[in-house]
C-alpha cells in the first residue's frame, strides 16, 4: 500500500476512534451529551434551532424542515397565521408534529444573536432550553433532543453557551421528573469537545461512554 493511502486509511481510523466514544451521560443518565445528528434522533421531540419567521432557514433549521417534509412548515405558517403574527420572540417556544422524522414532535426555539440583546444574552439563551422542556413536559414528553442553540450562524461563544445550556437544563430537572432523557447533540466533534470541557453539570467525574450503545 502506497504512503498516501496509508496516511488516508490512518486517518479515518484515527477519526472514528476520535468519535466513536464521545458521549458522556450526567445527572443520573437523564441527560446525554453525544455526537449525532439531530434529525435522526428517536425521541418524543427534537428542538428546532429557529429563526422568528418560523419559515425555515440554513443549518440546524433547514436541515429539520428537509428531513421532516412539508408537513412541519405547514403547522408553521398556521401558527404565524393564527397565534403569532409577528414571529416567534427570541427565548420562546412553540411545538409542530415532526412530520417524517422520527422523533413525534419538533420543538422550535429562537435563540439570541450574541451581541444583539443588550446583555441579555445568557438570559435568553437559558429560556430557549427552558421553555423547550417545559412545553415537552406540559405535553407529557418523556424524551427530548437539543441542537448546540445559537452557536452557529447567531455567533455564540461556544464555551459560553455550554455553560449557560448546562445549567438551565440542570436547574429544569431538579424540578421536573417527568422528562427522563435529555439530549444534546453535537454535529462536529470540536463542538462537542468543548461542551464537555465547559459545561457545569454537578457530577462531571462521569466517564465516557460507548456511544454504539446507545
Amino acid at each position: 500500500m502506497s504512503e498516501r493511502a496509508n496516511a488516508f486509511y490512518s486517518s479515518l481510523i484515527t477519526h472514528h476512534f476520535s468519535t466513536a466514544f464521545m458521549e458522556e451521560s450526567f445527572l443520573d443518565g437523564r441527560v446525554r451529551v453525544l455526537l449525532g445528528d439531530i434529525t435522526g434522533q428517536n425521541v418524543d421531540a427534537i428542538v428546532n434551532a429557529a429563526n422568528s419567521t418560523l419559515l425555515g432557514g440554513g443549518g440546524v433549521d433547514g436541515a429539520i424542515h428537509r428531513a421532516g417534509g412539508a408537513q412541519i412548515l405547514e403547522e408553521c405558517r398556521e401558527i404565524r397565521r393564527t397565534r403569532l403574527p409577528d414571529g416567534l420572540p427570541t427565548g420562546e417556544a412553540v411545538m409542530t408534529n415532526g412530520g417524517l422524522l422520527a422523533a413525534r414532535y419538533v420543538i422550535h426555539t429562537v435563540g439570541p444573536i450574541y451581541g444583539r440583546h443588550g446583555g441579555r444574552e445568557a438570559e435568553q439563551l437559558a429560556r430557549c432550553y427552558q421553555n423547550s422542556l417545559r412545553l415537552a413536559a406540559e405535553s407529557n414528553l418523556a424524551s427530548i433532543a437539543f441542537p448546540s442553540i445559537s452557536t452557529g450562524a447567531f455567533g455564540y461563544p461556544r464555551a459560553e453557551a455550554a455553560r449557560v445550556s448546562s445549567r438551565a437544563v440542570a436547574d429544569f430537572l431538579k424540578g421536573e421528573t417527568s422528562i427522563s432523557e435529555v439530549r444534546l447533540i453535537f454535529f462536529q466533534p470540536s463542538d462537542l469537545k468543548v461542551f464537555i470541557e465547559s459545561h457545569k453539570f454537578d457530577n462531571r467525574e462521569q466517564g465516557k461512554v460507548d456511544a454504539s450503545s446507545g
